[in-house]
């Protein structure tokens, strides 16, 4: 049995990791087999590639140099990771994909599109996803999360841009799902986290509830 690619994408702050984390207690309730995976850093080569890309000390990095760090690190996770965990027919939930790219280097730091398509087709090795979830926030909204005096942790090299910057992200990312409706499916970022995972299993569920016959009688709330 084939498994299930699902890609979570958003701007920094939208809260897609947490909705990520969510979905994955939700399967290990039901005993699906699943992997729980990200980018940059979804191997142990790729959590080193991570470092170098998110390291804000790291200021002279170029814009090409991160771009192909990024494509460096997909293309060991595909071959370590992806396709080993699909061919066992597990549920794939990835923090970040190819569509990240784009958003990112393509227009949020403009780099040709052309180019990164190209570096994901041999990257990726022509994987795509089943499932893209795009949780949608406004940047400002966005701010305010990763502006919270309780935080812990400090903002990473990419979380530091200006909001120009995530705008143009933001905006890469509707285009993206516009572009791409059989594939994504957009959640309104707004809300608590169990309003938004709300919204996750009514996408989520009915893709894979043939698979998993345990979850047919699953009650949203």
């Amino acid at each position: 049995m084939a498994g299930i690619f699902i890609t979570f994408e958003g701007i920094d702050g939208c809260g897609k990791t947490t909705q990520l984390g969510m979905l994955a207690a939700l399967l290990a309730a039901h005993s699906i087999p699943h992997l729980i995976t990200r980018e940059p850093g979804g191997t142990l080569v790729g959590n080193k590639i991570r470092e170098i890309i998110l390291d804000p000390t790291h200021n002279k990095l170029s814009s090409k140099t991160e771009l192909l760090l990024y494509a460096a690190d997909r293309a060991q996770h595909v071959f370590e990771e992806l396709k080993p965990s699909l061919e066992k027919g597990e549920i794939i939930l990835c923090d970040r994909y190819t569509d990240a790219t784009i958003a990112y280097q393509a227009y949020g730091r403009k780099l040709p599109v052309k180019l990164i398509n190209q570096l994901n087709l041999i990257a990726t090795d022509g994987l795509a996803p089943d499932l893209t979830l795009l949780f949608d926030l406004p940047v400002e909204e966005a701010e305010k999360r990763m502006s919270n005096p309780n935080s812990l942790r400090s903002k990473d090299r990419l979380e530091q841009e200006q909001r120009d910057f995530h705008q143009r992200v933001r905006q890469a990312y509707l285009a993206l799902a516009e572009k791409f409706p059989d594939r994504f499916r957009t959640i309104s970022a707004l809300g608590t986290s169990q309003e938004i995972f709300y919204q996750v299993s009514q996408v989520v569920i009915p893709k894979i509830k043939s698979l998993y016959p345990s979850l047919n009688n699953y009650v949203f709330c």
